[in-house]
């Protein structure tokens, strides 16, 4: 649903879609009505989206967090890539202590810490490549009093590529970029697309799920033939072919501008937990 929205509602504005144009794109990709409806509702709940009723018609559109969300994940995508050749040797590392029954805050900090790049060095402490600001995230969470943020560089007699093999799982990283790269280098030799608004929504979305879990780690310290570098290749190339269905798209969808409710102070309020499932802006 993020990957739809990143593809067709980003770049729009304050611009809501309307519920049938949402489930007739998601039915290309074999999603069926119900769940369409079910994750818009709960999207709605965790202040990922806000609806406007037009009549006999709902309209979606993106929350002022759900579009921070969206920018980030484009950035990743289109501005950082999948490889990291210009590591400056800089780490951030992050160290947080929560009490035993903050079951929901631990689980929260873990899932954003990994999609900002983080790693679990050890249980409290997480590491991540290069100089990351997560400040915004931790204090989104209301946890900045329970956590400390370093930034450090690692002294001679640290093997890195032993500690990078120890804190991520390299074989599972490098297996979804195998995966990634072959199911869609055969989509390139298949002719003409017959629905490319599909495959587009489909490609983001499976981009995403394999980009979500590498922190972008330094290339000279990675098993050589690194495959991300190809199915980055890979990705690039199908999205230059599938862009022509964002416009396309853009006249098939039915929208109306959404005069958005403004953003709860997070200070007031108990924030929803959510997972970060960033996803793509619509450039080529």
């Amino acid at each position: 649903m993020l990957a739809f929205f990143g593809n067709h509602v980003l770049e729009e504005g304050e611009l809501g879609v309307y519920s049938g144009s949402i489930i007739d794109v998601l039915g290309r990709v074999g999603v069926g009505e119900q769940a369409v409806r079910s994750t818009l509702t709960r999207m709605v709940n965790r202040g990922l989206l806000q609806r406007q009723r037009e009549g006999r018609k709902m309209f979606f559109g993106l929350t002022p967090q759900a579009t921070r969300v969206l920018i980030d994940g484009r950035t990743r995508i289109w501005e950082q890539g999948a490889v990291n050749d210009d590591w400056d040797g800089s780490w951030t590392l992050l160290g947080f202590s929560l009490p035993d029954s903050w079951k929901r805050q631990r689980h929260d900090l873990r899932s954003r810490l990994a999609w900002s790049g983080f790693g679990a060095l050890y249980s409290g402490l997480w590491i991540a490549p290069g100089h990351v600001d997560v400040s915004a995230v931790v204090a989104e969470l209301s946890l900045t009093a329970h956590v400390k943020i370093f930034h450090a560089q690692a002294a001679e007699v640290t093997d890195i590529a032993q500690m990078i093999r120890d804190t991520w799982d390299l074989e599972s990283i490098a297996a979804r970029y195998v995966a990634f790269d072959k199911r869609w280098s055969a989509h390139l030799g298949n002719g003409p697309d017959t629905d490319p608004i599909g495959t587009r929504l489909r490609l983001v979305s499976e981009w995403l799920w394999t980009i979500r879990t590498d922190p972008r780690l330094p290339a000279r310290h990675l098993p050589p033939a690194w495959p991300a570098r190809t199915a980055q290749e890979t990705f690039r190339r199908v999205a230059q072919q599938t862009h022509p269905a964002l416009t396309a798209a853009r006249a098939a969808l039915e929208t109306r501008p959404l005069h958005l409710r403004p953003e709860p102070d997070p200070a007031a309020t108990d924030p929803a937990p959510t997972d970060p499932v960033p996803t793509a802006a619509s450039r080529p």
